[in-house]
């Protein structure tokens, strides 16, 4: 158990730093786009959506190489394909959790941290994405304002 709380706390601990730093380069980014609105908004989203796909990389990339370690195994429908723990890991983070695949022993610990960590990721990059189109979105009006201008 120790192990699985051991490389669970590391995960948690490099998650929120891949998540910390996407979402920090991105708002470092964004003032100097000279890209519509629209395409700034899609640039957060887009950020975002990377960095959770990374985590979820990572996550899978753990299951793989903790149940070849033997603390554990995946029960239901897995084929210990690598495909099968990407899917496992997707299905957790977002806290879908179908349940035709599970993690037994102490991959039961890492996989519900995974749970809370996916959990706590998608409110932040909620969050992000609501500050941004805060700031953004007010730029739809002034793009029409302009455009509507008669010329001098």
């Amino acid at each position: 158990m120790l192990l699985a709380l051991l490389v669970s706390t590391v995960l948690v601990l490099i998650v929120v730093l891949i998540h910390y730093e996407v979402l920090r380069f991105t708002s470092m980014l964004l003032p100097h786009m000279t890209i519509r609105p629209r395409q700034l908004i899609l640039a957060v989203i887009l950020a975002a959506f990377f960095a959770h796909a990374v985590e979820v990389w990572l996550y899978a990339i753990a299951y793989y190489y903790l149940a070849d370690a033997g603390i554990g195994r995946f029960g239901g429908t897995f084929q210990n394909q690598f495909s099968d723990f990407l899917y496992f890991s997707t299905a957790t983070y977002t806290s879908l959790g179908y349940g035709d695949i599970y993690p037994t022993g102490e991959l039961r610990l890492v996989a519900s941290i995974e749970s809370i960590v996916g959990l706590m990721m998608i409110g932040w990059s909620a969050s992000f994405t609501y500050l941004a189109m805060e700031t953004f979105w007010p730029l739809h009006a002034e793009r029409r304002h302009r455009r509507r201008r008669p010329p001098r």
